[in-house]
């Protein structure tokens, strides 16, 4: 199996994490990495390193981050950078993350297109227009 670590700013990744245990129960290959203000890029890697461990030093990790260039992200870098079988997905969002609880045990770069696809999936508009639109008639149904 692979590790997921959620590292944000704040305490969304904990959230993040918790909201995704509610609708898909807790899983132990699930790490939440929070930023707290004052923290250097240094003590978050620390916390990832730490997190690994907890996880039981998977071979896989993928780091699921808030923004790009964030310092979540930075020290994410530092460990990806050392590891092939790391890699990063930015803009973490809930269906990113409940996507990835499901998913097997491909490789990193199979585990990142497949990240970006359920978190771009859970995206959808909504406007006043389309919520009011009158459902399509199927062919068949009268």
């Amino acid at each position: 199996m692979f590790g997921i670590i959620v590292g944000t700013h704040g305490i969304f990744s904990s959230e993040l994490v918790q909201s995704c245990e509610m609708i898909c129960g807790k899983k132990d290959y699930v790490k939440a990495v929070t930023f707290v203000q004052g923290e250097s890029t240094e003590k978050i890697a620390e916390k990832y390193q730490t997190a690994i461990k907890e996880l039981g030093n998977p071979e896989k990790v993928l780091f699921l981050n808030d923004l790009r260039g964030g310092s979540p992200y930075n020290a994410a870098c530092r460990l990806v950078k050392n590891n092939p079988k790391y890699g990063i997905v930015t803009g973490v969002n809930l269906p990113m993350l409940i996507s990835m609880v499901y998913e097997d045990d491909a490789d990193i770069k199979t585990l990142i297109e497949k990240a970006i696809f359920g978190g771009s999936e859970g995206m959808y508009p909504a406007t006043y227009e389309t919520l009011n639109a009158p459902e399509e008639i199927l062919e068949g149904d009268e």
